[in-house]
């Protein structure tokens, strides 16, 4: 009588759970059939019964995760993704838990994370195209990325050597304005109108090989070719046309960087698994 009396409990146990079990998929079919007619708030109440009857059943949390990643909670939508994956007991359902993880967390521009549910999205399934995509971009998002305060420090470097450059360059044109005055002053000087009349006085006279020599690079001085010419006031040098070509070169090359940048922050990330 014992050994009946426990193999109709057993028996009882087994069709409750068969039963239990058949109202769980119950309740997960409705809130498929709910999905893909849109009824969002619906489905979701579906698989909440569900999770209410099988905390742990994988296919409700996964579902459950991909109702908030479409409302755009990605925290709960993160959570569920987690528990989907810990309570799979297939590679393939761990595989697409990950793969949406690491969709949340791009979404919240987090790339490091993402990196790492891409990363256990593959070991789980290798061959999928679209993760390997997405692994591909989120590195791509991660070397690119700079904390906030690493960028502000940049640009307030930049805005500083922008200032002295342009003070370098005030400088300079200041001082080549005063040897401009100084050439003037020199060319209206009497003094050195007098000394070549003294060397008119001097004509005739033999002159040693020292002289000669002396007057020979004075004449190659003269020389148009061979004389430095001052900037006229207003100019600028060939020192400051180089300095301000290297600044707009500079200027230019970080402008294309933020442009190259832009453009891979906007490639899409491939879409989530399927239900």
């Amino acid at each position: 009588m014992k050994n009946n009396a426990f193999w109709i409990f057993i028996m009882s146990a087994f069709t409750l759970l068969q039963a239990q079990e058949g109202k769980v998929n119950n309740h997960i079919y409705e809130g498929n059939t709910q999905v893909e007619e849109e009824a969002y708030a619906g489905a979701e109440k579906s698989f909440r019964k569900a999770l209410s009857m099988a905390p742990e059943k994988s296919t409700a949390l996964y579902n459950l995760g991909n109702i908030h990643f479409l409302d755009k909670q990605y925290d709960e939508a993160s959570q569920r993704f987690f528990q989907t994956q810990k309570f799979a007991s297939s590679k393939e359902d761990k595989h697409k838990a990950f793969h949406n993880m690491g969709n949340v967390f791009m979404k919240k521009k987090e790339y490091q994370k993402a990196v790492e549910a891409y990363k256990n999205a593959l070991r789980n399934n290798p061959s999928d195209d679209e993760t390997r995509y997405n692994y591909a971009l989120a590195k791509e998002l991660l070397e690119n990325e700079k904390p906030p305060e690493e960028q502000e420090q940049d640009d307030k470097k930049d805005q500083k050597d922008q200032q002295d450059q342009e003070k370098e360059e005030d400088q300079e044109k200041d001082n080549n304005d005063q040897e401009g005055d100084q050439e003037n002053k020199d060319e209206k000087d009497p003094n050195k109108e007098g000394d070549e009349g003294d060397e008119d006085k001097d004509e005739g006279k033999p002159k040693n090989e020292g002289d000669q020599n002396k007057n020979k690079q004075d004449e190659q001085n003269k020389k148009p070719e061979n004389k430095k010419q001052a900037p006229k006031k207003g100019q600028l040098s060939p020192q400051q046309v180089q300095s301000l070509l290297e600044a707009m070169n500079n200027q230019e090359k970080k402008v294309q960087d933020k442009v190259n940048a832009k453009k891979v922050k906007g490639v899409p990330v491939r879409g989530k698994k399927d239900w």
